[in-house]
């Protein structure tokens, strides 16, 4: 970055001249014109994408649309102005929107990219006082000179002298490229998963190929710029090979378990499964890992791997019919030719339990109380519960006995008292 035009002492004595209001006032109907740009383009957006949207955000000035048009509408404002009046104001609001410009897409990209991260928070303060850093050192005129005692200190490193100005460049530049690809990766996957309600599976793998695919190429580019040959990387990725036979084996193993479940679909998002245990929905399918919440509202991070080498009951595969079973007693002598279509009748009539396959009653044995019977029912929407339609099916059953007058044995004890 180049040097101001004049020096920190000459700039802050044109801040003294009369022309200066007229800059205040030019520089607030940029801001002014941009927060009324961006609360226009705002109004045509869905209000559940502005969270997720690099451009816009929760809130008007949090976007990376403001600080860009309040920096579109400086640079014209000083260009149009600087024929006329001596440019003070104006000349340090211009790098100044423009470092906001690059913190908003970098904190705005990464929190697209990793939402539930921790890390953002840390990242975006780092990365906020390192460009107001670099840029009151612009000011100051000391930038130059900070630049020269960088360039002064350097080593040798595998043959090659570097600098501690070039590493950091280096670095700098190679965090451009990866928050570029980053912006660009989550964009294609909000694209795929836009109004996503078949083939999300597929979708989602498309996703998660584009961005491991971005990522990589970003990779590639961010060592490049940062001076690191590609040529010298044929031994780290031998390193990282046998890295990945040994000690990162379980993670590649649950990468490409997640890749094999999306591209076979044996477990697609809303599924309801059964792992280890554990049953509930699948909420999310990522690369290393899958979300299975239960209807209590706890949620389960299972490894993919043990999707693919453990035994999985998945009630929505092929059919999302469930057949569920309850059982009650009657006592000997009950009439079960007239009550056994009044309970069937009973079941049928409880609201979720299908019409067709139809409720079935049974006898399903003798026991030494009572006859048992088995009462069958299916339900085709497993994700809502069951132990709540089971209950109801219940009170269906009780009601109808009661109405019939039938008895619901149970064992009785007598205790003699002796003299």
């Amino acid at each position: 970055m180049a040097a101001p035009a004049e020096d920190f002492d000459a700039w802050l004595a044109a801040l003294t001249r009369p022309s200066v209001l007229i800059e205040m006032a030019v520089l607030a109907a940029c801001i002014g014109l941009a927060w009324l740009m961006v609360r226009l383009a705002r109004a045509s957006l869905d209000p559940q994408r502005r969270p997720n949207s690099v451009w816009f955000g929760a809130r008007i000035v949090d976007g990376v649309l403001f600080p860009v048009a309040a920096l579109l509408c400086a640079l014209a404002a000083r260009w149009a102005l600087q024929a006329s009046l001596p440019v003070a104001l104006l000349h340090i609001a211009v790098p100044i929107l423009a470092s906001l410009v690059v913190i908003r897409i970098a904190v705005r990209v990464l929190h697209v990219a990793f939402p539930t991260s921790h890390a953002v928070r840390v990242l975006e303060r780092t990365l906020s006082w390192l460009v107001w850093g670099v840029l009151v050192l612009w000011v100051t005129g000391l930038l130059p000179l900070v630049m020269r005692e960088l360039e002064a200190i350097h080593w040798r490193l595998g043959g090659v002298d570097v600098s501690l100005r070039s590493l950091i460049e280096g670095v700098l530049s190679a965090a451009a490229v990866l928050v570029a690809v980053l912006w660009v990766s989550a964009a294609i996957e909000a694209r795929l998963l836009a109004g996503a309600a078949d083939n999300l599976s597929l979708r989602k793998i498309a996703a998660n190929a584009t961005r491991a695919l971005l990522l990589l190429v970003g990779l590639l580019l961010a060592l490049s710029a940062a001076g690191i040959p590609l040529g010298a990387l044929s031994v780290l990725g031998g390193a990282v090979g046998v890295g990945l036979g040994f000690g990162l084996q379980k993670l590649a193993a649950n990468y490409v378990s997640g890749f094999v479940i999306l591209a076979e679909r044996s477990l697609r998002i809303g599924d309801m499964v059964k792992v280890d245990n554990f049953e509930g929905r699948v909420t999310d399918i990522n690369t290393r890992y899958t979300v299975i919440r239960a209807l209590n509202g706890r949620e389960s991070i299972v490894p993919n791997e043990m999707l693919i080498t453990q035994r999985v009951e998945n009630s929505s595969l092929a059919d999302p019919q469930v057949s569920i079973t309850t059982t009650l007693q009657v006592a000997y002598g009950t009439d079960l030719d007239a009550l056994l279509p009044r309970l069937a009748a009973a079941v049928a009539a409880v609201p979720r339990v299908l019409a067709a396959p139809a409720p079935g009653v049974q006898l399903a044995g003798f026991g030494a109380d009572g006859l048992d019977l088995a009462v069958l029912f299916w339900i085709d929407d497993p994700e809502n519960g069951q132990g709540n339609v089971r209950s109801d099916v219940n009170l269906a059953l009780l009601r109808t006995l009661n109405a019939a007058g039938v008895e619901i044995p149970f064992p009785q004890r007598v205790v003699h008292q002796s003299p």
